[in-house]
């Protein structure tokens, strides 16, 4: 009876492929009845599912796992595992620092007033060479100053590099460090050349810390003087210029000083303008440079009143995330000068401000300082300071900079009387080029309470931030394609107007234009390696030293005059705190990320770390990419922003629940919760809603917290191995056969997950590496590494003089021992353990399916397997089936066996993450729908990535669940993938026949549109192929609609806080300049320009055309863009040179050729997802058919994730617009003045050091400026350009 049956089924499948029994005629115009939709879809869905039985053999699959063992997933202890793993890799990278860190110190104490040698050299990164084609590198070379023209310099050592695949495969060479000097730095200058001197012996040090911790990625030390030690060595790469200052970088600033809340004021009265206007905003840049995410800052102008550059900010403190920082930035170039400056409310209102902040243990909560930016100033304001700072034990300190080339005696005395009175620092600057290194100054002093207690290294981690780039540059990034864009719109309305000009060709660059402003494809995303670092500052260990300062006598010349205060071994020297520079060690987060153990935690299940901003670190949706340029916030992307809670709320409308976790995440207690909610698939085009279980705990001595989130329902348990089943045990008993012989073709393995791994050997695939891993287990003497844990090292200890640093216990103390045991590899003997068990278990996926059918005693399957292959290609094509496991293991077999096929990459190589997998995650979702549906999906279909349909895929998952009595979790997800059209034809067949009814209408009327949609609302098949992959809304909104009404599809409201909109640059306004005799002049000088370059262009241009010369030339670019001629013909093409242009012309050109300059804009976007509701689903769908009011059919195909959507195409189409492409919300405010307005709570750090009493004892708080008589010369050409363009 079983035969009988199984061989029915299996003639009503091969008879459905190409028969087509009781067709009726195409042309009938008859109804369709829900009888034959409803067994349409019972037939489809019941054939694919015998032929997914057969094809990925799913119940040799179950059988594969009936030994493994189910246990209970403590979430508890699993996040505390973590924690301390991840802790004890923290403190590897810590004791390393610490090494740096008293190695320069001591060096430093030792050596840095010994002279440096005449032909000294050292290993510039900038001159090294590298195994590449220098002519497709740029590079910034070292600054050329005149002065040493004169002198001979030795040159720099050099040597070769190699690839190293630990260093990102960047050329590095590893028996030595090299420095970077910053552009705007001289190498040679006495106090840099000298620390390039000393810190040459830290490479000991370094070498032997990556020998004792192979793990280590980039050591380094940054001097205050500003160059940077850096290990291993490597060619500096910078690209367009190189604008890298280690001294603005997050984990200098950070570890430099404690937090600090900042008030910025500038001068804005009517004596400011033109280059004072100019330095006075680079001063205010450079500073907000030298913040962090833990400082607090506000910008404000001050004339006759004062006000905020950011309007919103008024009367507040915000935090110095790059958001802010950018806002404060763009809100420099809108303030015009006039009047007279008001100093006492200017300081009243910055003092009162840091006054609220300080009794509110508000913002920083430790240091604070006031940054004053002007042109002189009439008098000390004494009587203000001595009522609002000195009264509190001057808890302010000022710090002030005086700009202008022509200063009064006055004021440089009384400005610096402002700084030196209150803790702080004075610079005079009267160029734009000396800038930076004078701004620099306030860190060394705020700097000075660390330096002075000296018992105390802070240790910093920095939040997450790019390796390879500024996030200065993304603008720079953005605004060269714009122009590329735009030169290119200028040739091609050259070379062909009327073509350029035409409706369609318009249309197709719209489209290109929004297809480039499409955020969700995070392509190149590989360029950029995510880390943090940890840093801690060096001191320098001298308490005095002989100072040189430079001093205007009567406005006429500048005296070097020696200060001493301090007698020391009979010389007098002054008293000192000096920052010597900060050393760190990165921490790449895919380090971090492979302490997770993503296999413990499984399916839909994930680890991400937050820090005490609440801002994450590690995280799945972290998305810090657009387009290859980094976001311009992506490290100040919020926890509540990407774990999206299913509340039903507007956007940034957070209920008190959520904040409330947020709080106790940061506050780094140890807990756990269940929490409803929404999550994106496949690029924001697909959305899930489940209930997951988060548990929290701190990482300790770090602003860190680990949170791990879990399904509710299949994560409460995970599969394991038997403990019989140890791989060094089985390899023994199985005398020495290797592991490795339950892989032998076709399998791949998760390419993110740490297996094993190997310091000191590299492999070209992670299979190598394991296969190599699974040899070693099988030999005799095979040990499991045990977790690295770092060296004991010295701790850091009070009294670092002189007199102790050259004892003979001390000089052996600070020797680096090379004694700790190195451990030459690593493995998860967990996860090998899972993989070779699951190896061993499915080695028979590598039989052919034929094999595999011929040994089975169902019907079905054996007789399909055993069709003869020409046949079964006919019929089915070529099918792909495949097999992931829970440890990341994934095995493919084509069936029938394809010998050559190097169209596409294979499918384990195509789809090799396992569990990540978006088909894995759905299917494993699906099993609690109907446990015996496959999931069925094709690529997306969209305007920003259309899919090509003729080589489109479908993809069929199922999950396979292994269990018993009352537990059961996922172990393995089966599937096949074959050619859509294959689906269509399958789909076409079944609907275009009807059963016990001869005169039926099918599919095949015209009148009748039919489609399989997928529980997402996207289109699997339809009669027009080109609606593959689209969504459903878009090609028929009427129907979408309707089934939304019917609840059948629910919308779910989605939010992408990590969005990226474009606003459009504003120009410069003309209005902040005042216009005296000298602007006047400089206007004219400007128009003469300008004229004198259109007159040039306009002869060059006549000349070309009289020659005929092309303009396909690559290199061409114009000056002054061509206007189109109306007439639009060739022969007039370049008239506009001789005719006058008329209005409409140029609104024309305007409109069609010339580009709407933008500029990359944080901004939140929200959209409409939807999702199939299977509940009392049978009770939505069996409505009949009511004439055009109802024009349609839907039935869900049986064990399926379909619906089959039968529609009258003759019926009207009422057009609602139904899209899930996403939209800008708009805010009344702009999104930082938002968030500004809604804080959200925040962790202070826990370290500030901002006191200490010997700093009354320093007497250094000032500096002129005083550039060398030779750069006089290269500044002015600058300065004039500058001037004439501004």
């Amino acid at each position: 009876m079983c035969k009988r049956v199984g061989n029915s089924i299996l003639l009503l499948l091969l008879l459905s492929l190409d028969s087509r029994d009781c067709v009726a005629s195409p042309n009938n115009e008859g109804k369709i009845l829900l009888n034959s939709v409803q067994a349409w879809a019972v037939k489809l869905g019941t054939e694919l599912y015998h032929f997914g039985e057969f094809i990925t053999r799913k119940k040799e699959v179950q059988e594969s796992f009936k030994s493994a063992q189910i246990e209970s997933r403590d979430g508890e202890k699993l996040v505390q595992s973590m924690s301390d793993d991840i802790r004890a890799m923290m403190e590897l990278k810590i004791s390393a620092v610490k090494r740096i860190v008293e190695a320069a110190e001591n060096m430093a104490f030792d050596k840095q007033n010994e002279p440096v040698p005449e032909d000294f050299q050292f290993y510039n990164s900038k001159e090294m060479e590298e195994p590449y084609d220098e002519l497709t590198i740029t590079t910034t070379p070292e600054t050329d100053f005149a002065l040493e023209n004169w002198i001979a310099r030795p040159p720099t050592k050099n040597a070769y590099l190699y690839q190293n695949p630990h260093f990102s495969n960047i050329p590095v060479n590893i028996n030595f460090s090299s420095v970077h000097v910053p552009t705007n730095v001289y190498a040679w200058a006495p106090e840099v050349i000298k620390g390039i001197h000393w810190s040459e012996g830290l490479d000991t040090h370094f070498i032997n810390n990556y020998q004792s911790d192979p793990t280590l990625s980039w050591q380094y030390f940054g001097s205050s003087t500003g160059f940077m030690r850096h290990y291993p060595a490597m060619k500096w790469r910078a690209d367009p210029v190189d604008i890298y200052d280690c001294r603005t970088r997050a984990w200098y600033m950070e570890a430099a000083a404690s937090p600090k809340d900042v008030v910025i004021l500038v001068d804005r009265s009517g004596s400011m303008t033109g280059q004072r206007r100019d330095i006075a905003k680079h001063v205010v840049t450079n500073i907000l440079d030298t913040l962090g995410n833990n400082d607090f800052v506000n910008v404000m102008t001050f004339a006759d009143t004062v006000e905020e550059i950011v309007p919103c900010f008024e009367d507040s403190l915000v935090q110095a995330t790059l958001g802010n920082l950018r806002e404060l930035k763009l809100g420099l170039d809108n303030f015009e000068t006039m009047e007279i400056a008001n100093f006492s409310a200017a300081l009243t209102r910055a003092f009162e401000l840091l006054e609220m902040y300080r009794n509110n243990s508000g913002g920083a909560n430790c240091n604070q300082a006031i940054m004053l930016v002007t042109d002189g100033v009439p008098y000390n304001y004494k009587e203000i300071f001595e009522k609002y700072n000195w009264k509190y034990d001057t808890p302010v300190r000022v710090f002030t900079y005086l700009i202008g080339r022509e200063v009064k005696v006055a004021d440089v005395r009384e400005v610096k009387w402002m700084a030196c009175a209150n803790r702080g620092y004075y610079v005079h600057l009267s160029t734009l080029a000396e800038v930076r290194e004078r701004v620099l100054e306030h860190v060394n002093v705020l700097a000075r309470p660390l330096v002075l207690q000296r018992e105390k290294h802070p240790v910093v981690w920095t939040p997450v931030y790019a390796n390879v780039t500024d996030p200065k540059v993304a603008d720079y990034l953005w605004e060269q394609r714009e122009r590329a864009e735009q030169k290119e719109r200028f040739m091609s309305q050259r070379r062909d107007k009327a073509l350029f000009n035409s409706e369609k060709e318009q249309e197709r660059r719209w489209r290109i234009t929004q297809m480039k402003q499409g955020q969700y494809s995070e392509i190149g995303n590989s360029q950029y390696q995510l880390m943090t670092s940890v840093s801690m500052p060096v001191y320098d260990l001298r308490h005095n030293e002989n100072i040189t300062e430079n001093v205007l006598i009567n406005e006429a010349y500048w005296v070097s005059v020696t200060k001493e205060s301090v007698e020391e071994n009979g010389q007098k020297e002054m008293r000192i705190a000096r920052l010597l520079g900060v050393a760190g060690t990165d921490v790449p987060l895919s380090e971090i990320q492979a302490l997770m153990t993503p296999y413990k935690i499984g399916v839909n299940g994930y680890a991400f770390i937050v820090t005490n901003n609440g801002y994450i670190l590690i995280h799945p949706d972290l998305r810090p990419v657009f387009q290859q340029i980094l976001k311009p916030s992506y490290n100040s992307v919020d926890m509540i922003e990407v774990e999206l809670f299913d509340d039903d709320r507007g956007p940034r409308n957070f209920s008190k629940e959520l904040t409330a976790l947020r709080k106790e995440i940061i506050d780094q207690k140890t807990g756990n919760k269940i929490m409803n909610v929404k999550y994106h698939l496949d690029e924001m085009k697909r959305v899930s809603r489940a209930k997951k279980h988060y548990f929290w705990t701190g990482i300790s001595d770090s602003p860190f917290t680990l949170v791990v989130a879990i399904p509710e329902n299949y994560g409460r348990h995970r599969i394991t191995p038997p403990p019989t089943d140890d791989i060094h045990r089985l390899s023994l008993t199985s005398k020495n056969i290797s592991a490795r012989q339950y892989l032998s073709d076709k399998w791949s393995v998760h390419p993110d997950w740490l297996y094993c791994r190997h310091y000191e050997r590299t492999f070209s695939t992670p299979e190598e590496e394991l296969l190599y891993f699974l040899e070693r287990v099988a030999k005799p003497g095979w040990r499991w590494p045990a977790k690295p844990r770092p060296p004991e090292h010295h701790k850091n200890k009070p009294g670092h003089d002189r007199h102790n640093n050259g004892t003979p216990e001390n000089k052996e103390r600070n020797k680096v021992s090379n004694s700790t045991p190195r451990n030459e590899y690593y493995c998860d003997h967990g996860l090998m353990q899972a993989l070779v068990y699951d190896a061993r278990n499915t080695a028979w996926f590598n039989k052919s399916i034929s094999d595999s059918a011929s040994e089975e005693k169902a019907p079905l399957t054996k007789v399909i397997g055993l069709l003869p292959r020409a046949e079964f290609i006919q019929r089915f094509g070529y099918i792909v089936a495949f097999l992931s496991t829970h440890s990341g293991l994934t095995r493919w077999q084509m069936h029938p066996p394809k010998e050559h096929d190097n169209e596409k990459p294979e499918f384990g190589k195509q789809w090799p993450k396992s569990i990540d997998e978006v088909w894995y995650r759905r299917a494993v979702e699906q099993h609690y729908v109907d446990p015996l549906s496959y999931v069925y999906s094709v690529e997306l279909n969209t305007e920003k990535f259309p899919l090509n349909v003729s080589s489109a895929v479908v993809t069929a998952a199922h999950a396979v669940f292994h269990g018993d009595s009352h537990r059961k979790t996922p172990a393995a997800v089966v599937g096949f993938q074959f050619k859509h059209e294959r689906l269509s034809e399958w789909f076409e067949n079944i609907t275009s026949s009807c059963e016990h009814n001869r005169e039926c209408v099918t599919c095949l009327s015209d009148a009748w549109d039919c489609y399989l949609v997928d529980n997402n609302g996207w289109v699997i098949v339809s009669e027009d192929s080109n609606q593959t992959g689209q969504f459903f809304g878009k090609i028929r909104p009427d129907i979408m609609a309707t089934l939304i009404e019917d609840d059948v599809y629910k919308p779910v409201h989605l939010v992408d806080y990590q969005a990226v909109c474009f606003r459009e640059k504003k120009t410069s306004n003309p209005a902040n300049v005042l216009l005296t005799p000298l602007e006047n002049l400089r206007l004219a000088m400007a128009w003469f320009l300008t004229t004198t370059v259109w007159f040039y262009n306009s002869i060059a241009s006549g000349l070309a055309q009289a020659s005929s010369y092309s303009f396909e030339d690559e290199f061409l670019t114009t000056t002054v863009p061509p206007l189109l001629d109306e007439e639009g013909d060739d022969d007039s093409e370049y008239s506009y040179m001789s005719k006058p242009t008329t209005k409409n012309a140029e609104r024309d050109f305007e409109k069609l050729v010339l580009i709407n300059r933008t500029r990359p804009t944080p901004c939140d976007r929200e959209m409409y997802l939807y999702q199939l509701n299977y509940n009392s689903l049978n009770d939505k769908l069996n409505k009949p058919m009511m004439n055009c009011s109802r024009p349609f059919y839907v039935q869900l195909v049986n064990y399926t994730n379909m619906l089959m959507v039968v529609v009258n195409g003759l019926c009207p189409r009422e057009e609602v617009p139904i899209s899930v492409d996403p939209t800008e919300v708009q805010y009344n405010e702009s999104l930082p003045c938002l968030k500004h307005i809604h804080p959200l709570y925040r962790k202070q750090p826990t370290s500030c050091i901002r006191n200490h009493t010997e700093e009354s004892n320093i007497d250094m708080c000032g500096r002129g400026s005083l550039p060398h008589k030779n750069l006089w010369t290269s500044l002015s050409v600058l300065v004039i350009l500058r001037y004439f363009y501004i």
